[in-house]
This record gives structure tokens, sequence and C-alpha cells, in this order.
């Protein structure tokens, strides 16, 4: 009888460990879909009130920059916590108020409500194909993420840059290179979740937000640089 335990112990893990991180996994996604709410609730208010619309230049950046780095802290501070939740919507709802000036903007094109819903189905169906991906590639994607970093860093400091430049040319170059960054971002925090390397939900969201929101605002840049319609 004996001789069974150790047949019966692995297969038990086993499942176990699927069970969790199926549960993380769906938590992840209910939580992402959440998270969308404020975003939008925040665009909505910045373009609505045009409290974005002061925030040029180094301003900008320097509020940017403080608010998001300052969530960023606080969630993985509360990540384990109640109050980890509240936080990850609240640093969304600040994302979506950022976002408002590039979408009133846009907003100001003859085209400018399609321009967005492209943007927002372009990046729907760049997650669709990650996660799918993500499900079904069976290599260990981990030693991308040294290589994925190092890109995202080369991105934001040619973001910086170029806010002080004001290069069209140079938006275009790093929006089309945030595209493949955090696409390939996106495949790389979904297969942790997958493989079990990601076991906090909000940690997870944080990482797959950030995705979709570069994806989403680098799309939006392109489409209104080559696709705006003047009145």
């Amino acid at each position: 009888m004996n001789e069974r335990i150790p047949s019966i112990s692995p297969i038990y893990g086993s499942g176990a460990m699927l069970q969790e991180r199926n549960k993380v996994l769906r938590n992840t996604y209910w939580l992402l879909a959440m998270s969308l709410v404020p975003t939008v609730l925040g665009a909505w208010l910045g373009v609505a009130t045009g409290i974005t619309q002061s925030l040029n230049g180094g301003l900008g950046l320097v509020v940017f920059l403080g608010g998001a780095f300052g969530f960023i802290y606080a969630i993985e501070k509360t990540k384990n916590s109640a109050a980890g939740v509240p936080v990850l919507l609240g640093f969304t709802f600040f994302m979506g108020l950022m976002l408002s000036r590039m979408i009133a903007m846009v907003l100001g094109f003859k085209n400018g409500p399609d321009l967005i819903m492209t943007a927002f189905g372009g990046t729907a169906g760049v997650f669709f194909v990650m996660a799918s991906l993500s499900s079904v590639i069976k290599r260990d994607l981990s030693g991308m993420g040294k290589w994925l970093f190092v890109g995202a860093l080369a991105i934001m400091v040619g973001g910086i840059i170029n806010v002080f430049v004001g290069s069209t040319a140079g938006m275009m170059a790093i929006s089309v290179a945030a595209i493949g960054v955090f696409s390939a971002f996106m495949l790389y925090d979904l297969k942790r979740i997958v493989d079990g390397g990601e076991t906090n939900y909000i940690s997870a969201t944080l990482a797959l937000y950030l995705d979709i929101i570069n994806v989403f605002q680098s799309l939006l840049a392109l489409l209104g640089i080559f696709g705006g319609e003047r009145d």
C-alpha cells in the first residue's frame, strides 16, 4: 500500500500547482478588465475638463514620472494587503488622466473617434495573440526579461529626450519600438503567470496593464500621425 504513495503525491502536487496558476491567471484577467474602467473615467475627465492641457514639456514629464513611479511603489508595497486593489485602480485612473491629453489631440481630427477605436481594437488583437501564444509555447522565456527591460529603458530615455526635442520622426520611431517591445513584454508576462513564475495577481495585473497602455498609446500616436484627417 505504501508503494502507491510516491505515485500519488506528484500528481496531487501538480494538480494543486495547476489550480493555483489558473486562479492567479483568472484573477489577473478580472482585475485587468476592471482596471480599464478607471482608465476610461480618467481619460474622459481629462478630456472634458482639459485639466491636463497645461502639462506641457518638462512639467508634464515630472508629473507623469512622479505620479507613475509613486503609484507603482505603493502598489508593490500593498500588493499582499486589502489596499492593493484600490491603489492599483487609483493608478489606472491616473494613467487615464495622463492619457487624456493625447486623446484630446486625436479627437481634434475629423476621424478622431475612429482612430481611437482602431487603436483599442489593435491593442486587443495584440493581447489576444500573445495570450494564445503564452498557452501553447512550451519554451522557457525567462531569458527575454533582461533584454526587454533594456529595450523599455531605451524607449523611456528616448521618449524623455523627445519631449524636449519635439521630433515627429522621433515619436514615430519610439512608437514603433514601443509596440514591438511591449507586445513581447505582454507575452513574457503572460508566460510567467502560466509557468507559475508570478503568483501575485496584483503584480501580474500591473505588469500587463503597463504593457497594454504602452501598446495602445503608441498605436494611437502612429494612427494620429499617419491617419489623422483635418477638417
